[in-house]
């Protein structure tokens, strides 16, 4: 099983990153795919998700309304789409498979995006 995030980045306050998260090793398409980021010092954060099949999402309050999560399960891959960027959004970004109703819970190495000016 593996979870691999890449995308991540320096970002000037107001810009625009996209996040991706290659899977492999499981059924991606059965799986919840969420995004969850932690920050120096601080607690790692539930971001959003989607679900198996991309028919739902969800967001923290923080990003709504920036930040958009898709996926692609022809290609098994989950994104994060993170626009209008602030400095508070610099945080450490992973990717979590989740199979809802089992103890199937994989993590990626997580990416950094810093932004900054």
């Amino acid at each position: 099983v593996q979870l691999v995030e890449s995308g991540g980045g320096l970002v000037q306050p107001g810009g625009s990153l996209r996040l991706s998260c290659a899977a492999s090793g499981f059924t991606f398409s059965s799986y919840v795919m969420r995004w969850y980021r932690q920050a120096p010092g601080k607690e790692r954060e539930w971001v959003g998700f989607i679900s198996a099949a991309g028919g739902s999402t969800a967001y923290a309050d923080s990003v709504l309304g920036r930040f958009t999560i898709s996926r692609d399960n022809a290609k098994n891959t989950v994104y994060l789409q993170m626009n209008s960027l602030k400095p508070e959004d610099t945080a450490v970004y992973y990717c979590n498979a989740v199979f809802v109703g089992t103890k199937h819970n994989y993590w990626g190495q997580g990416t950094q995006v810093t932004v900054s000016s």
